[in-house]
């Protein structure tokens, strides 16, 4: 199965914002993990997990058993998205959709994610976070793409670096070899003049944001 599915879609314990994220993960043969409390969301929808692994701290629901389910340790160094996204990299998966990981009561834990996004980039992967109005991707040096809607914001910022040198194109803020540094928010909302856009990362490592506005969440 594995070789089949294109995707691998982790569910954290933060509200997944658009459901209809997971539903079409399900409906497209994702290869789908729950990390702790995600299973509660999963329950919730009805949709059925792939695999399910954490230490449920934050499971509100009842433990799982069987051979699906990983259980972690309370006293670990992997949160247990980072676990699911190891689990998914040993599966064969490159590409991966992570939901329910922003916002919540654990602002902590949203930061940690994009650790998650900068591990799965320095291992070959690409990885969106998201909760269907803002996405989340982590940019290596060298040209990638965006595709959006006209007016969508865009913001980027250096990540695991002190500054990030980047061009812009198909943005109304063009910029060419420009210097963001962590001592400065200047790749704040920046917003797409059409359907598509590009980056490029000429040095360090950037975060990159886009925002939807409330009309298309």
């Amino acid at each position: 199965m594995e070789q089949e599915v294109t995707y691998c879609t982790i569910i954290g314990a933060a509200p997944l914002g658009d459901s209809r994220l997971l539903l079409q993960a399900a409906e497209r043969g994702d290869f789908l993990i729950c990390a702790d409390g995600g299973l509660d969301t999963a329950r919730r929808l009805g949709v059925t997990p792939h695999l399910i692994l954490g230490d449920f701290d934050s499971l509100q629901g009842e433990i799982p058993d069987g051979e699906d389910v990983i259980r972690l340790p309370v006293e670990k160094d992997d949160t247990d998205m980072l676990h699911a996204v190891k689990v998914g990299l040993q599966h064969g998966y490159r590409s991966f959709l992570l939901l329910g990981g922003l916002g919540g009561e654990r602002p902590d834990h949203s930061m940690a994610n994009f650790c998650v996004l900068r591990y799965l980039a320095e291992h070959g992967a690409q990885g969106v976070l998201t909760d269907g109005r803002t996405a989340v991707r982590y940019f290596l040096p060298g040209t990638h793409g965006l595709e959006g809607k006209k007016g969508e914001l865009v913001s980027v910022f250096p990540f695991g670096c002190l500054s990030c040198t980047v061009s812009y194109t198909g943005l109304y803020y063009e910029t060419h070899h420009t210097v963001l540094t962590l001592a400065d928010a200047m790749g704040v909302s920046n917003c797409m003049t059409g359907e598509r856009a590009s980056i490029t990362v000429h040095e360090g490592q950037a975060l990159v944001f886009t925002q939807r506005g409330e009309k298309e969440s």
